[in-house]
């Protein structure tokens, strides 16, 4: 079993920054892998950002790239997603996943996610 925790949500103007967390516990797999997903009202989930940590490759979505930043602490077992440039599109509840087995492949899909956080709502407001 593993426990994800999101903070650091809130409101933000258009061009702000803000840096969510996700505290990770429990029976974690170094070779695992670990995203952040959003839903936006009325639209599905889609990723954010994500790791597989066997490969060492991380996956953007276009939309966020150059934008935002997936990084990790392994001493903290807390990983980041660094939001900068913040547009009024980003606004939703951001999860942050985790697959609860060795995992080799892409990290992309939302269906191979064993364990979710309750989400952090980020609104973007001018």
């Amino acid at each position: 079993e593993v426990q994800l925790v999101e903070s650091g949500g809130g409101l933000v103007r258009p061009g702000g920054s803000l840096t969510l967390s996700c505290v990770v516990s429990g029976d974690t797999f170094d070779d695992s892998a670990i995203g952040w997903f959003r839903q936006a009202p009325g639209k599905e989930r889609e990723g954010v950002a994500c790791i597989t940590f066997s490969q060492g490759k991380e996956y953007y979505a276009d939309s966020v790239k150059d934008r935002f930043t997936r990084s990790s602490d392994n001493a903290k077992n807390t990983v980041y997603l660094q939001m900068n440039s913040l547009k009024l599109e980003d606004t939703a509840v951001y999860y942050c996943a985790a697959v609860g087995r060795n995992y080799h492949a892409e990290c992309w899909d939302d269906y191979e996610y064993d364990y979710w956080g309750q989400g952090t709502q980020v609104t973007g407001s001018s």
